[in-house]
């Protein structure tokens, strides 16, 4: 028996997770990874194509985002 064959291998798709989870209000989008909060909850139950349709999207989710103004160290600045 081969000792440097892996024991078990997963060929899914890994999920985009970052440990950001924080839901934007308007967009109802995870800012940390893009997905949304239904996509985030049936992740684990997707088909491997179903998945990379939603990782190709995320992408184009980011500019759905408002960006900060800089909060307070925009108002210090002035």
């Amino acid at each position: 028996m081969p000792t440097d064959a892996p024991v078990w291998q997963r060929a899914e798709i890994e999920s985009p997770c970052v440990n950001i989870c924080v839901i934007h209000p308007e967009t109802r989008l995870c800012t940390g990874c893009l997905r949304s909060i239904e996509e985030i909850g049936v992740w684990s139950s997707l088909s491997a194509d179903a998945r990379k349709n939603v990782m190709d999207d995320l992408p184009n989710r980011a500019s759905l985002l408002k960006q900060r103004r800089g909060g307070r160290a925009a108002r210090l600045k002035r």
